[in-house]
């Protein structure tokens, strides 16, 4: 089997009568960082929860760091960040320090005390996203950006392989975005984590990941950062099915 973070082959999945994804092959490499764009509705979601074994797709198959999925138990090794900033509760009541520690749980277990090195590691994934000052914080008091720093200091924590991140900069203001693009430039560089990154916000992406995919039901494109960006308007409208016009954000 060939070395990948992930191997998707030949996989086709549909909600009843209405097709989502088809044919689609995907291998992420270690130490890539691969930017995942498309239209509403394309199927980058529904991708991302069949990669997490949230869904079954119709065929193909599925291999997590070079073990079938069916069989794969790790998961800790796989790291996971959402739209938290968009929908967290900011009544939680849970410090930032409390909130990384979570990320130890499968390791740890329920009901059990932290170790001393347990309680470095989460210090340590703090400072990784220079969020260590504020380690006792009320998780409920931080900006957006801040608090997506958090969650992904609690999926470091578990020092995954890989990092999946799903539209992590909705609700979050330009400013954070440029520092939240640029820790996970110096994550997938310094500590070489792979990283897949869902957005939107092709004009930012481009300037860090080393690949991006075009997802609409379909693999429209697959191939490095420069190959997309020379892409013209009119075959990204090709692929999204409507006028798309690029926009280059000077980072």
């Amino acid at each position: 089997m060939s070395d990948s973070v992930i191997s998707l082959k030949d996989i086709h999945f549909s909600y009843g009568q209405k097709e989502v994804l088809n044919n689609i092959n995907l291998s992420i490499k270690p130490g890539a960082f691969m930017g995942m764009v498309g239209p509403n509705g394309g199927g980058k979601t529904t991708l991302i929860k069949i990669i997490l074994g949230l869904l079954k797709p119709d065929s193909g198959s599925i291999s997590i760091l070079n073990e079938p999925i069916d069989s794969f138990k790790n998961w800790n090794r796989i790291g996971f960040v959402s739209q938290k900033a968009s929908s967290f509760n900011k009544g939680f009541p849970a410090t930032v320090y409390e909130v990384v520690s979570m990320g130890l749980t499968a390791k740890v277990g329920y009901f059990k005390f932290f170790s001393k090195k347990d309680k470095e590691k989460v210090m340590e994934a703090l400072q990784l996203v220079d969020m260590q000052d504020y380690a006792h914080h009320n998780i409920g008091q931080l900006s957006g950006g801040q608090q997506q720093r958090v969650f992904i200091a609690r999926s470091l924590v578990a020092d995954p392989e890989l990092l999946i991140l799903d539209e992590p900069t909705v609700g979050v203001d330009y400013d954070n975005v440029r520092r939240f693009y640029e820790l996970l430039y110096r994550l997938n560089k310094e500590k070489n984590l792979s990283l897949l990154l869902v957005t939107h916000d092709t004009g930012a992406m481009t300037k860090y990941v080393t690949d991006v995919i075009c997802l609409n039901k379909t693999l429209h494109f697959h191939g490095k950062s420069e190959e997309y960006t020379s892409l013209s308007e009119q075959d990204l409208s090709k692929i999204y099915g409507h006028p798309v016009q690029i926009v280059v954000h000077d980072h």
